[in-house]
């Protein structure tokens, strides 16, 4: 069953007007990535996808992550739209977090820009920041979708929006 709408209100975004296929666009925001302790990831290069009933994913260069924290897993997953997923686990000192980002190597047609980026689940790290403000993670944690204030749903993701 299909949650209603929320309305935007000024300066938010509703991931009902999100298209489908979903749109890669630049970001020219702030995105951090904590994890135990240390800033992973720190970009103003970032690259967002918008896909209907979804919030954002960033997917960050990487070049603006300290990739000795990343180690290729087995992992892979096939997305309609994007293509075939790789992963990383992401480890810091004494905590680990498997199969934690994803990227893809080959992305299809329409998405080659996020080539080699990397997305991070930001339910599995102490926190992730857009422009300074703490996200909220995807409910479910299958989309790794980052919410902040100004993005309004409901999300696809949670317990019953399965056949949404």
């Amino acid at each position: 069953m299909l949650r209603k709408r929320s309305k935007p209100g000024p300066g938010q975004e509703s991931v009902w007007d999100y298209p489908r296929p979903p749109r890669l666009e630049d970001s020219s925001k702030l995105i951090e990535v904590m994890f135990n302790g240390e800033v992973i990831a720190r970009s103003q290069r970032a690259k967002r996808i918008l896909e209907t009933s979804h919030p954002p994913v960033y997917y960050i260069p990487p070049e603006d992550i300290k990739m000795e924290y990343f180690t290729s897993t087995d992992r892979h997953s096939y997305c309609e739209w994007k293509g075939m997923a790789s992963y990383y686990t992401i480890t810091v000192m004494d905590r680990s977090v498997p199969n934690g980002a994803w990227y893809y190597p080959q992305p299809t047609a329409g998405y080659e820009g996020i080539t080699g980026y990397i997305a991070i689940y930001p339910s599995r790290m102490d926190a992730c920041y857009v422009e300074g403000e703490q996200v909220q993670a995807q409910e479910g944690d299958f989309y790794g979708g980052w919410i902040t204030h100004d993005i309004v749903g409901p999300f696809k993701g949670g317990r019953g929006s399965a056949g949404w």
